[in-house]
């Protein structure tokens, strides 16, 4: 496993993000010259450097779907009007909304979950471990663990890509960095779901529960 002092130097040199950091010397068995060549061909580098100029162009876009039952606005921006306009970034803007359909992210990334939402989902899963009867000594990693594969869930950039397993939404943004050649950041973004919070009559709930029984 790398370690924290050599995620930072190869983040120093490079750039890139620390997850990216921390994967590429994974990948290069901590070889740090190595995981700087692997982030230059996966092109985080390149986008690492751009991540820090000012993107205050963009667009809001709005999606809908499922029938009118599933809604989403999102605002990404970039750096100029020129590239907002362009079908890649339009396209792009559009896939994104679709993956915060599908999949329900929270939060845009790691760094906006509230302390206080991070300590609630660690109590709770530190009380299932106890509640498994999960060794003592072992149940910090644990936590770590769940605590990781939660952020994967709730965190829009720790997603995998609905289009590609195999790619994160924040790999996806790195691609198109890479390629429209503009710093480009998801900053916000609602989803809203018909009749969500909102308590149903009880006749429609027995109707919808004897129409599930027929199914069965």
């Amino acid at each position: 496993m790398a370690s924290a002092k050599d995620i930072k130097a190869l983040r120093g040199r490079t750039g890139a993000g620390i997850l990216d950091c921390k994967k590429a010397l994974s990948e290069n068995e901590g070889d740090m010259e190595a995981a700087i060549d692997w982030l230059r061909t996966k092109g985080i580098a390149s986008a690492a450097k751009k991540s820090g100029r000012i993107a205050a162009e963009g667009l809001v876009h709005a999606y809908i779907h499922a029938g009118g039952k599933i809604g989403v606005l999102i605002e990404v921006n970039c750096e100029t009007d020129f590239v907002a306009l362009t079908d890649g970034f339009k396209e792009l803007v559009h896939n994104i909304a679709m993956q915060i359909a599908a999949h329900s992210p929270m939060y845009v990334s790691i760094d906006d979950i509230p302390v206080a939402d991070l300590e609630r989902e660690r109590d709770v899963q530190l009380a299932r471990v106890i509640e498994e009867g999960k060794p003592a000594q072992f149940a910090g990693k644990i936590v770590d663990g769940r605590i990781m594969k939660w952020h994967k869930e709730v965190c829009l950039l720790e997603q995998n890509y609905f289009r590609d397993d195999d790619k994160t939404i924040r790999d996806l943004l790195t691609d198109a960095v890479s390629t429209i050649g503009e710093n480009i950041k998801i900053r916000r973004f609602v989803r809203w779901n018909l009749g969500e919070g909102l308590e149903k009559r009880s006749d429609d709930f027995v109707a919808e529960v004897m129409s599930q029984m027929k199914k069965g």
